[in-house]
């Protein structure tokens, strides 16, 4: 118990703290991530599988006291009360996972299938999001996935090797991108309005008719 108070108090100083100047903030915790977006029976999207891999200083702040066997390895069964923690922190925040139509957002549920590996250093969290109500093939032209931090204190990239793909039920000749947000830097940018969200990246589809 005292570790997961330890981790609540980090995350809430990291999610929450001056949030009131979210948009003045600096990124505390650096996160690389990759994201498959998954397609059911009739083509549609149904959620996504996200994989973070956190920067060397959270990792080690995160995995202090885990070692529960003292093997100096850390095990998914002693990583299990930090994935659960990471998942229940992120929840205030939609998980960072913002699907939109055209300009409305997608309702997400709850994470499953979340689990956390440590290697070379380095934490991984994987966790999938499921839709709400899915959204139909017909309508993917206009799907776009923005994941970030709206508090920008973490900083979200995506992996330049593999950023997203695309994990369907059945083939379809679709194509995942992933749009640069750094592009709306400058004059694009409407100061009224989210900046975070205005800069994030977003992830698009593209299908053959």
């Amino acid at each position: 118990m005292k570790l997961l108070r330890r981790l609540r108090f980090f995350f809430a100083v990291v999610f929450s703290v001056f949030s009131a100047g979210s948009a003045y903030a600096h990124p505390h915790v650096w996160v690389t991530m990759e994201t498959e977006v998954e397609l059911g029976d009739s083509k549609e999207i149904i959620g996504f599988r996200h994989k973070w891999t956190f920067d060397e200083t959270y990792t080690s702040f995160a995995v202090e006291g885990l070692d529960a066997n003292g093997d100096g390895l850390y095990s998914e069964e002693e990583l299990k009360p930090l994935a659960k923690t990471n998942v229940e922190a992120l929840k205030e925040f939609e998980y960072f996972t913002f699907p939109f139509i055209g300009d409305k957002k997608v309702a997400v549920k709850e994470p499953v299938d979340y689990r956390m590996e440590y290697k070379d250093k380095l934490l991984t969290l994987s966790f999938t999001v499921p839709l709400v109500t899915p959204v139909p093939y017909e309508k993917i032209k206009d799907f776009s996935l923005a994941v970030y931090d709206p508090e920008m204190y973490v900083s979200l990239t995506f992996n330049e090797k593999t950023p997203v793909r695309i994990v369907s039920a059945k083939p379809v000749a679709c194509t995942a991108h992933v749009r640069d947000g750094s592009s709306q830097l400058g004059d694009n940018i409407d100061l009224s309005g989210d900046i975070a969200l205005q800069t994030a990246d977003r992830i698009t589809i593209a299908c053959k008719s």
